[in-house]
């Protein structure tokens, strides 16, 4: 393993996905190069010991399910609406995937209605959503905040509102009114991420967090992303790059190859709170003449799409995520719909956070641990 950490594999991620807001700054960088906590190169026995056992237990990959054995059979006839913060969000594509992919077990029809990433078009797109009168909603991607009137519009309607990434915390909601939020834990994914840099490093880094400040989800992950990385002082915050989702792929390479002026040999791991700021940094690295391979070291903490595997396990600008299982949270929306139509109580699961790397992926493109098809059919009698 490169830099010292020797018995870490490097990876992680979640999710973030979320959609720019109305009157919010955009594109904010901050960072004086000054250490997130005391000097630099005075490393965190402690925290780094503490690190790489978390960093090696999440890297490993479980085999049993611990979701839900029991439920409701399937209702019959229901239909679902995804309302999407934007479809080019990975994360959120392949959640809808998922749930087309339940659904149809089900039985039950599915629409997919892409927000194009901005508030007047998610706006327009549950305002639709609730139009079409369908069995259930879901919030894939995007503060409800956004849409409170098509929000309360839906609870007049007694139509089901289920997230993914909706909120910070995973399960029911009352403000926002949400049966469920899909999600792993955001604090799990920020502080395994954040403990990759420190394990990966063997404490002593030059950090840079990608975010966008304008999806509060976002926020809070890369909030707690500093505060991590805060507990040991070898890890210096260099910059905090603040660059909405829907721009990122104009913003970031310009944002990396300012970056690497500023700060050249200094700069030696990145945080994103998403993995499509690493598809769009590569360009503006390998333009620099930087390896694939080489520092920054790169971990996303959000969503582990086919396109970050893909970096990962070539070695290309990224490496490591924390991934959201994509497929699977789809099923447990699909699942969470079913108990909200028989009148019972969301299930409460929360998925295990898991770290991905070349080292452990085995060649996949995904994230999508074993058992959840066979226990959702089962439950469902499907």
């Amino acid at each position: 393993m490169r830099r010292g950490a020797a018995t870490v594999l490097a990876a992680v991620v979640l999710t973030t996905a979320g959609t720019a807001l109305a009157g919010c700054q955009r594109g904010l960088s901050t960072g004086a190069g000054g250490p997130v906590a005391g000097p630099s190169g005075v490393g965190c026995p402690t925290t780094l010991a503490r690190a790489k056992v978390d960093v090696q237990q999440a890297e490993q990959a479980t085999t049993a399910w611990s979701g839900p054995t029991s439920g409701p059979g399937a209702v019959p006839g229901k239909s679902i609406v995804y309302v999407a913060q934007t479809m080019t969000n990975p994360g959120v594509a392949g959640v809808a995937r998922g749930v087309t992919e339940a659904a149809t077990v089900m039985g039950w029809s599915v629409r997919v209605i892409d927000g194009q990433g901005t508030p007047a078009g998610i706006q327009a797109a549950l305002g639709q959503a609730v139009n079409l009168g369908p069995s259930g909603i879901v919030i894939g991607g995007f503060d409800p905040g956004l849409t409170s009137q098509q929000v309360a519009q839906a609870g007049t309607a007694h139509i089901p509102l289920i997230g993914w990434h909706a909120v910070a915390a995973p399960g029911p909601s009352t403000n926002p009114p949400l049966f469920s939020n899909i999600t792993t834990d955001v604090g799990d994914v920020a502080r395994l991420s954040a403990d990759w840099v420190i394990a990966e490093s063997n404490g002593n880094a030059g950090a840079v967090v990608f975010t966008d400040d304008s999806v509060p989800f976002a926020r809070t992950k890369s909030q707690l992303i500093k505060d991590e990385l805060a507990t040991c002082p070898g890890v210096r915050l260099l910059a905090y790059e603040n660059i909405p989702i829907p721009d990122a792929t104009s913003r970031t390479p310009q944002e990396v190859s300012a970056l690497l002026a500023r700060f050249q040999g200094q700069w030696t791991h990145s945080v994103a709170i998403n993995d499509l700021y690493f598809a769009d940094a590569a360009p503006a690295l390998r333009a620099a003449g930087r390896p694939g391979d080489a520092a920054p070291y790169n971990i996303g903490a959000g969503d582990g799409d086919p396109s970050a595997f893909q970096r990962i396990n070539s070695r290309q600008f990224q490496a490591a995520t924390v991934p959201e299982p994509l497929t699977a949270q789809g099923w447990q929306i699909v699942d969470e719909f079913n108990r909200a139509f028989a009148g019972q109580p969301a299930s409460g699961y929360v998925a295990p956070v898991h770290i991905a790397t070349a080292a452990n992926s085995g060649g996949a493109t995904s994230w999508d641990p074993s058992g959840y098809r066979e226990a959702y059919r089962t439950i469902w009698g499907r």
